[in-house]
C-alpha cells in the first residue's frame, strides 16, 4: 500500500478524528464526540453522515430520560477501513 490508498472517506480532518475517537471506546455520545474534536453541530452530522453511508460508523438515537441521545460507534467494516487506512499511512511514511 501506499500513500495513494489513503480512503478518501476516512481522509478528511473531522472523519480521521471521528475513527481516531471511536476507535479507543465501545460508543460515544454527539456531545462527546463534539467536544473532543472540536467540532460544530452542524460540521459534526455531516462528517457523521458521511462515515455512516459508507457502513464506518454506526449512529444511533434514542433518549436518556427525556433528553434526545444520539451516539455513535464503529462497525466492523469501518474498524477494517481505519486499520487499512493506518497501514497505506505507514507505507507511504516509509517510502
Amino acid at each position: 500500500m501506499a500513500i495513494a490508498d489513503l480512503d478518501p472517506v476516512i481522509h478528511s480532518r473531522i472523519r480521521l478524528a471521528i475513527m481516531v475517537t471511536l476507535a479507543e471506546v465501545k460508543s460515544a455520545d454527539f456531545n462527546y464526540l463534539k467536544q473532543a474534536i472540536g467540532a460544530t453541530d452542524g460540521n459534526l452530522s455531516t462528517h457523521l453522515s458521511k462515515l455512516d453511508s459508507a457502513g464506518y460508523v454506526q449512529v444511533s438515537k434514542g433518549y436518556r430520560g427525556k433528553k434526545p441521545l444520539t451516539s455513535c460507534r464503529l462497525t466492523r467494516a469501518g474498524r477494517a477501513a481505519f486499520g487499512k487506512y493506518l497501514e497505506a499511512l505507514k507505507a507511504g511514511l516509509s517510502l
